[in-house]
C-alpha cells in the first residue's frame, strides 16, 4: 500500500500542476497539518480514498472552514484496512495559539489515549504536527518537539512516525526520513510517500 503524507507547503505539484495520475497508486492520503483546508478539499475531491488530518499550529481557520470529505483523526486512533492510526496535532506552545501545547498538556492528551491504545494493542503509524522531541526537532523554541511522543514510540513501537512543522529547507541537515530502532520517522514536508 502506497500512503501519500503531506504538510507545511501546498505542493505545486499536486495543486497548480495536479494531474489524477499523480494519484495513481495512493491508497490514503495523511495530513500532518499547516495546509490551506481548500487544498486538502480538493485532494479529497479527486481522490478515490479516505483523506486524514491534523492541526497545524496555524490551522486555526479550520474552525470555520474545515477541509471538506476528509477525517480529522485528533485525540483518537482510526483503523484503515487494519492499519491502526493515532493523531495528536499542534505545535509546542510558543505565542497561546489555538494548536499550540505545553509539554505537559501534550501529556495530557496522550494519557487519555492510553486506554485506546491498550484496547488497539498499540499503533502502526502516529501522525502528529511536530515532531518528537530530540528526533529531528529543531533547536529553536517553537519547533521544539514533544517528550510525549518519544515515550509513545519507546513503549508502542510504530512502525511509522510521521510528522510536519520542520520545513526541509530550513537548513542542510534536516533529514527527510529517519530511523529511532524500530520506527522509521518521515518528516511530511510538502509531500512524501510511504510503502506499507
Amino acid at each position: 500500500m502506497k500512503i501519500l503524507v503531506i504538510a507545511d507547503v501546498e505542493s505545486k505539484s499536486l495543486w497548480d500542476y495536479f494531474h489524477p495520475k499523480k494519484l495513481e497508486g495512493i491508497e490514503l492520503i495523511i495530513s500532518c497539518g499547516d495546509l490551506n483546508p481548500k487544498y486538502l478539499s480538493f485532494l479529497a475531491t479527486f481522490f478515490h480514498g479516505d483523506v486524514l488530518y491534523v492541526h497545524g499550529n496555524h490551522d486555526e481557520i479550520y474552525e470555520s472552514d474545515p477541509p471538506l470529505g476528509c477525517v480529522c483523526v485528533e485525540d483518537r486512533i482510526v483503523v484503515y484496512k487494519g492499519i491502526r492510526i493515532m493523531g495528536l496535532g499542534g505545535s509546542i506552545d510558543y505565542n497561546g495559539g489555538k494548536f499550540q501545547y505545553t509539554q505537559k498538556e501534550m501529556n495530557r492528551r496522550c494519557r487519555k489515549l492510553w486506554f485506546a491504545l491498550k484496547k488497539h494493542s498499540g499503533i502502526d503509524i502516529l501522525v502528529t504536527h511536530a515532531p518528537a522531541f530530540k528526533m529531528n526537532d529543531g533547536i529553536d523554541y517553537p519547533h521544539q518537539g514533544f517528550q510525549a511522543f518519544q515515550k509513545i514510540i519507546d513503549y508502542w513501537h510504530p512502525r511509522f512516525f510521521v510528522h510536519g512543522h520542520i520545513h526541509l529547507n530550513y537548513g542542510h541537515d534536516m533529514n527527510r526520513v529517519s530511523q529511532y530502532k524500530s520506527t522509521v520517522i518521515v518528516n511530511a514536508y510538502d509531500h512524501y510517500v510511504i510503502e506499507w
